[in-house]
């Protein structure tokens, strides 16, 4: 069940506003941008970005780490569907979900005022 709250924000002009909050839905949106604040999982983002689509052991390889350590990095960027996999034969693909990265951006840059 969603954690629904009411919040009423009082304006300049003695007029007050409700809104509702989702709780259960900002905890996920932040888990998202948690997701993309990590240096190592920004180097995987933008190594997989440079090359269309690349495997755990290309990833691995490339930067010189554990496949354990990568795995678990993956998995959080796929969890936030910041990364897609697409199975060819054996091998499974990952990729970089330009779509949501979009969106990501997007919604920073209003939370920033930045549009």
């Amino acid at each position: 069940m969603a954690a629904l709250s009411s919040l009423q924000i009082a304006s300049n002009s003695d007029n007050t506003i409700e809104t509702d909050i989702d709780y259960h839905d900002i905890k996920k949106a932040s888990l998202i941008l948690r997701s993309l604040n990590h240096k190592l999982r920004q180097q995987i983002i933008k190594l997989i970005g440079d090359s269309s689509k690349l495997t755990v052991t290309e990833i691995y390889i490339k930067l010189r780490l554990e496949q354990s350590v990568v795995s678990q990095h993956l998995a959080i960027l796929r969890r936030s569907n910041i990364v897609t996999t697409n199975r060819e034969g054996k091998f499974i693909y990952y990729r970089v979900n330009t779509q949501k990265i979009q969106s990501i951006n997007q919604f920073v840059k209003s939370l920033l005022n930045k549009n």
